[in-house]
C-alpha cells in the first residue's frame, strides 16, 4: 500500500548511498546515560512515481551491529535481543506518507524486527537537493522515531536496586540519509 502526497522530489527511484548515510539508535542505559549504536550494513529506496505516489522501504542487517563494544554488540545479536541467527533483517515498508509542510513528512509503515510485525510513524524532515560533482542527483532525508522494543518481543532487562532498569524499553532511531537518484 502507498499514499499520493506532494512532495518537493522529482518523480523517480531514489536509492539510499551508503558512503553517506547512517542508521543509529540510542537507549537509555542504567536510567542515567545512553547508549549509541549504529547499523554498518543497510539498504534503502525511496519511490516517487508519476502520479504523486510516494513509498519508501529499507532493510538493515542486524549483524552490522556496533556499539563499540564487541562483548555488548554480541549480547545485543544473541537471543535475549535480536536473536540475529533466527532474525537477520529489520526491514520496513510504508504504508502511508503525508506532507506536515513543504519540507516535513510523516511516514507510517510497518517495521518487522526480531519476527514480530508493528506499526510505526517517523518523521522525516527534508534535507534538500543538489546535482553533486559527478552530475548525480542527490536528495537528503533526516529521519526520526522512537520505537518499544518490548513491542518487538525484545524484553531482557534486569532490575536495579534505584527502580532503574538496565535498558529501557524506549529506543530512539535515527537515519540521515543521502539518497541518489537512479538513472
Amino acid at each position: 500500500m502507498s499514499a499520493t502526497t506532494t512532495t518537493a522530489l522529482p518523480t523517480g527511484t531514489w536509492n539510499v548511498d551508503l558512503a553517506h548515510s547512517h542508521v543509529t539508535f540510542s537507549v537509555r542505559h542504567i536510567g542515567i546515560s545512553k547508549v549509541r549504536g549504529e547499523f554498518a550494513a543497510y539498504e534503502g529506496q525511496l519511490v516517487i512515481a508519476e502520479d504523486g505516489t510516494v513509498t519508501a522501504s529499507g532493510s538493515v542487517d542486524v549483524g552490522s551491529i556496533d556499539t563499540r563494544d564487541a562483548n555488548r554488540d554480541g549480547h545485543l545479536q544473541s537471543a535475549d535481543f535480536f536473536d540475529v541467527e533466527n532474525n537477520p533483517k529489520i526491514t520496513f515498508q510504508s504504508t502511508s506518507i503525508s506532507a506536515i509542510d513543504d519540507e516535513t513528512y510523516e511516514i507510517t509503515g510497518d517495521l518487522t524486527m526480531h519476527g514480530e510485525t508493528k506499526p510505526i510513524t517517523l518523521k522525516a524532515e527534508l534535507g534538500g537537493t543538489e546535482t553533486d560533482a559527478f552530475g548525480a542527483e542527490r536528495v537528503g532525508l533526516d529521519i526520526t522515531g522512537e520505537i518499544s522494543r518490548g513491542d518487538f518481543g525484545m524484553k531482557f532487562n534486569m532490575a536495579l536496586g534505584s527502580g532503574n532498569v538496565v535498558v529501557s524499553d524506549k529506543v530512539k532511531v535515527e537515519l540521515d540519509i543521502s539518497a541518489i537518484k537512479a538513472s
